[in-house]
């Protein structure tokens, strides 16, 4: 059975040659959806907390604190979801070849 969730809400502030910048907003429960990531990418928490992410391995618990980045090569399939009780945000940086 597909599990419905919110949809978390994603804006590009930059699209260039160089880089997209996205910024996702996550209401309690929300997901991105299941996706694979084409680039390369840097993840900037902008709030701190507890993201699940299901993957083609298994599900896995991430918790994030705000300002603390992170980077992860293209190729990673997941689908993450808020598992706070409480808005979340991140700014993904996505680095183009």
């Amino acid at each position: 059975m597909i599990e419905e969730r919110p949809r978390a809400r994603a804006t590009v502030q930059v699209d260039d040659d160089i880089v997209k910048v996205t910024e996702w907003r996550f209401s309690p429960g929300a997901a991105t959806g299941h996706h694979r990531h084409e680039m390369d990418y840097v993840v900037v928490p902008m709030t701190s907390g507890n993201l699940l992410l299901r993957g083609p391995d298994g599900e896995s618990t991430a918790k994030l604190t705000a300002g603390q980045s992170y980077a992860h090569s293209a190729g990673i399939e997941h689908d993450i979801i808020n598992a706070n009780e409480y808005d979340f945000v991140f700014v993904e940086v996505e680095i183009k070849k």
